[in-house]
């Protein structure tokens, strides 16, 4: 059968998004979440389906893809296709001919999941690996210990709060309450919660969404961060508490987050929280 190259429109993105839910699973390799659709659904249900890519045969889809900015493709396949040679070379073709309407000319990236043949065959093709992700885990099979702070899930009334606090932890954040509410609108929040954690003096401190993937299945964190002028008093780790016990209260079997090696402090932070590090992983990058 031929792999068709889709982009589905935005009232079919459940499709995709149904796609990803089946494929996460304990012991799979960390890769693309309902969740990473659900965060960039923040910019409108349009701009996502705009960003996503799907490679189908015979009606199934095998592969889907997230331009998550007009140089990333992050890429994930069903689990029985990770070496399926078909579909990998097309992969590699798709994201390596501008005109195929994946990447442009230039520079760009492509993350896949560990294992998976097209990430081989990247390789082969002339994209060396970039620089190095460090995933952590969570196992959510016991209960989580207390934050020690308050934590509050917010709904809409309070979306301004959690944008306020998500503006503040990152630099050149645009983040406003307007995209909380575009964000919620999406079909992964169905399954996500916006946690607030709150100092004794009651300033919001620290921010976090979770992601689940339905019960049994892993969830993530994406995005946490801490107030800038909040930092050093241990409100990272506490909100990162608060979002592993709300996964297990979601039914997630582990949670999962992926942040940049060269980012010690937050890796500290997460391992604080009882995540533990797995093997580092790389993108690959085509320099030209």
């Amino acid at each position: 059968m031929t792999i068709v190259l889709g982009r589905p429109a935005a009232d079919r993105l459940s499709e995709v998004v149904g796609a990803l839910r089946e494929w996460q699973s304990e012991g799979a390799p960390t890769q693309l979440h309902p969740g990473d659709l659900g965060w960039f659904w923040r910019f409108g249900a349009e701009t996502t389906a705009a960003a996503v890519r799907t490679w189908s045969r015979d009606g199934r889809i095998l592969a889907v893809g997230l331009l998550d900015g007009p140089e990333l493709l992050r890429l994930t396949t069903a689990p029985d296709a990770r070496r399926d040679e078909e579909l990998a070379r097309r992969l590699v073709e798709d994201a390596t001919d501008p005109e195929r309407g994946v990447l442009p000319a230039g520079k760009a990236y492509v993350e896949a999941p560990p294992g998976a043949l097209v990430h081989d065959l990247l390789g082969e093709d002339g994209w060396p690996e970039d620089e190095p992700w460090t995933p952590l885990r969570r196992d959510l099979g016991e209960p989580v210990a207390d934050s020690g702070v308050r934590v509050e899930a917010i709904g809409a009334g309070r979306a301004a709060v959690w944008a306020d606090v998500l503006r503040a932890s990152f630099d050149g954040s645009t983040f406003t309450a307007g995209r909380w509410h575009a964000m919620a609108a999406g079909s992964p929040y169905a399954d996500a919660r916006c946690l607030v954690a709150y100092d004794d003096r009651g300033a919001a401190v620290a921010v976090v969404t979770v992601w689940a993937a339905g019960p049994g299945r892993p969830g993530v964190l994406e995005p946490m961060g801490v107030h800038r002028e909040h930092r050093g008093r241990g409100h990272g780790r506490a909100i990162t508490l608060a979002a592993a016990a709300e996964l297990r209260e979601l039914g997630a079997s582990s949670a999962l987050v992926c942040t940049p090696s060269s980012n010690v402090g937050g890796v500290a932070t997460y391992a604080s929280a009882g995540f533990e590090r797995l093997p580092e992983r790389r993108d690959r990058r085509r320099d030209a």
